[in-house]
């Protein structure tokens, strides 16, 4: 497949907000076929009549798109995710390429790529690019324009599948794409993405948070707890599947604290 000019058939499982991100970013440009397969019927009804995808599909009916999809983006919760693939392993298209969007890897991966064995490939991806909010009404095709992309290959994937999947993410807007393993993955993310999500619940769920704080807040405490507003259900499962790294990053911002907090107390400037 050429840049510019795509002629794959896509299925996007989980037509959320990030489902909703890829099929809105790549029906631009695709010259073949995008379906969804969601539990909303009502979302895959609104997509289809914006047509933004051509066909949506329930779970049970999730056979009939994986047969025909060269790519499929699964973009459903970490647990989910290895349900979706243990039920339909023997569903997806034989060569095709397989793909996440999650926010963890080594442990999903490591699992996924045994279920699979050999005929199709897995190869984790991570667009780092989103919004506080959630489900498809608020999906933006624009949001992934000049965003940062992160794949995180194994030695059970081709360098064809890697580069594939470098030109599809180029295709939808991502600029800089970066390789990496799966466990470094997921030392670099607890770090930049799940301790800046820890930091700001704490934040807005400090007992010195009441109704009048409304009136003294500006711009470093909204830009401090801009995502504190999360959905629970989700980086529950995140938190939980990447404890370690998470913690050790914990530690050591609370050992930074504990530096600042004793200067403080001995007024050492």
């Amino acid at each position: 497949m050429d840049d510019g000019d795509f002629k794959i058939n896509l299925t996007i499982v989980g037509l959320g907000l990030i489902g909703g991100f890829y099929a809105m970013a790549f029906r631009k440009m695709n010259k073949g076929k995008i379906w969804a397969i969601d539990l909303n019927e009502n979302t895959l009804k609104k997509a289809a009549e914006m047509d933004i995808i051509d066909e949506g599909y329930s779970m049970k009916n999730a056979y009939i798109p994986l047969k025909k999809s060269d790519i499929t983006i699964i973009a459903i919760y970490p647990e989910a995710l290895i349900e979706f693939v243990k039920s339909n392993a023997s569903n997806f298209k034989k060569g095709s390429i397989i793909t996440d969007v999650l926010g963890i890897k080594e442990n999903n991966i490591d699992k996924i790529q045994n279920i699979l064995g050999s005929n199709v490939e897995f190869l984790g991806g991570h667009p780092m690019a989103g919004k506080e909010l959630s489900g498809f009404d608020n999906a933006d095709g624009a949001i992934f324009k000049n965003a940062n992309y992160i794949l995180t290959p194994t030695p059970k994937n081709k360098r064809q599948t890697i580069d594939a999947m470098k030109k599809f993410v180029r295709a939808i807007g991502a600029k800089d794409i970066t390789e990496v393993t799966p466990k470094r993955h997921d030392e670099i993310i607890a770090l930049t993405s799940q301790l800046p999500h820890v930091i700001a619940v704490s934040l807005v769920n400090s007992s010195y948070v009441d109704d009048n704080v409304k009136h003294f807040i500006g711009g470093s405490f909204r830009d401090a707890t801009r995502v504190a507003r999360i959905n629970s259900d989700l980086w529950c499962q995140l938190f939980m599947k990447n404890k370690d790294n998470l913690l050790k990053v914990i530690n050591s911002f609370e050992s930074g604290i504990d530096e600042l907090k004793k200067s403080i107390e001995e007024g050492d400037t």
